[in-house]
């Protein structure tokens, strides 16, 4: 007879998938056309400072390097519980992505003069996880026309529910 399991958790709620971090500027300076999840190399009191929720991507970029990808301008605080072995804080960081994807990527970046900006640092089953947006820098033309248009679209949404 089969033993029976309870039912497992959705992915979202799941113990330690949450957001740690968010890029709320990337969003503002550029239009983002795409996005990828990559894994991150850290030390041991990286990951437990990120668990922590003391790292900050805001002025964060990737960039190619030898052939691999690296997050550049990142920080992770020190961890407070650490030793003498503890992280440096703004060290760059290898970033863990398919060769097919990394090749992709290349291609987008040199030839189409795109970005790499990072757009949020999570935790997925225990493990730190950052998506990479491809990105296209935004004129301030087009910053404006972005903040009239959700400006716009507030005025709307509190019209109706005004009148109901």
């Amino acid at each position: 007879m089969a033993t029976r399991t309870a039912p497992q958790k959705p992915d979202a709620t799941r113990r330690g998938d949450r957001v740690v971090t968010t890029n709320r500027r990337a969003f503002h300076d550029f239009s983002i056309l795409e996005s990828l999840e990559a894994g991150i190399v850290l030390t041991g009191t990286e990951i437990k400072s990120i668990r922590d929720g003391k790292a900050t991507i805001a002025e964060a970029y990737a960039r190619f390097d030898n052939g691999e990808l690296w997050l550049i301008g990142s920080n992770v605080a020190p961890y407070t519980h650490g030793n003498r072995a503890n992280h440096e804080p703004d060290r760059p960081r290898k970033l863990l992505v398919h060769r097919r994807e990394l090749d992709r990527l290349r291609v987008s970046v040199e030839q189409k003069g795109l970005t790499l900006v990072p757009l949020r640092l999570h935790l997925k089953q225990g493990r730190a996880k950052i998506d990479i947006g491809i990105a296209r820098g935004k004129k301030l033309y087009d910053k404006r026309a972005t903040e009239s248009d959700r400006q716009s679209r507030r005025d709307v949404e509190r019209a109706l529910r005004g009148r109901e």
